[in-house]
């Protein structure tokens, strides 16, 4: 079990030992070429540390374990690197760049920076469909507010932020944050997410009516009457998901924004969301 005070997040050195026996566990290997012939690791007072020399004639590249890595070309000191990596993956309801700032002492710019370089590096490129082989997939839709007006004549929560999640019990999640929350909009979600001889479990909302024809079952659980639970029909792990998001988003983020207004960037809430 790992910890704040374990000797790589204290220690540069023991940092770039740690990461090379873990990138490297049969021994180092030239991220440029490929080559696994042994490097030449240069040594000397005008060397960094960890610097190596691919021994392949074609390439004699130099290079780092932290090449080819979130690591690479950072001034940030590579032990501070690795505690960050660790207080995001070990924080449950997720930790702001305000308090990785006034952890590891650093800069509130250099830890916003980090936290989306790393949150960028967790991101998984979707790998097959969701429920395939008969498995059970939940999709759900969750809104979030917004300190936007609500504009006139809008109807319930068209003016909050929309999250649609897709969840394989017992495998993974994918989230979705879409401008509107219906059949046009979450048919092609689920159509590119979740194989068709899935069982799907939603709640009575009229967006999953004629979509749910399309896979191999289609149960609804009827949130207005009451019901929650039937049998095997539910949508809790989805629900349970976006309730320690948005307790995450209560007490850790506290503000977020549709889109950066500066950047123009993608939506910020599915930067969390990875």
């Amino acid at each position: 079990m790992c910890n704040i005070t374990a000797p790589q997040f204290q220690d540069a050195d023991k940092a770039r030992a740690y990461l090379e026996a873990l990138r490297w566990p049969d021994g180092p290997f030239c991220p440029h070429c490929g080559s696994t012939k042994k490097p030449m690791k240069l040594r000397g007072e005008k060397c960094r540390p960890g610097l190596y020399k691919c021994s392949e004639y074609q390439c004699r590249k130099q290079f780092t374990v932290t090449v080819g890595t979130v690591f690479e070309r950072s001034r940030v000191p590579l032990n501070k690197w690795l505690l960050t990596v660790y207080l995001m993956a070990s924080s449950k309801k997720g930790i702001s760049a305000h308090q990785i700032h006034r952890t590891i002492g650093v800069t509130y710019k250099t830890a916003w920076f980090m936290c989306h370089r790393i949150r960028e590096a967790m991101t998984e490129s979707p790998d097959g469909l969701l429920g395939s082989g008969g498995g059970t997939v939940e999709a759900d839709e969750t809104y979030w507010g917004t300190s936007k007006r609500k504009r006139k004549n809008a109807r319930g929560y068209q003016h909050k932020m929309k999250i649609v999640s897709l969840v394989e019990r017992g495998g993974k999640k994918r989230s979705f944050h879409t401008q509107h929350v219906s059949a046009a909009t979450l048919a092609p979600i689920l159509r590119q997410n979740i194989s068709t001889d899935a069982n799907l479990m939603t709640d009575e909302h009229g967006a999953y009516l004629q979509i749910g024809k399309e896979f191999a079952s289609h149960d609804i659980v009827t949130h207005s009457k009451g019901e929650y639970v039937r049998s095997n029909a539910h949508t809790n792990t989805a629900e349970c998901g976006f309730s320690v998001f948005k307790r995450g988003l209560v007490g850790t983020f506290h503000h977020i924004g549709e889109q950066c207004k500066r950047h123009r960037k993608p939506a910020v809430i599915c930067r969390i969301l990875k």
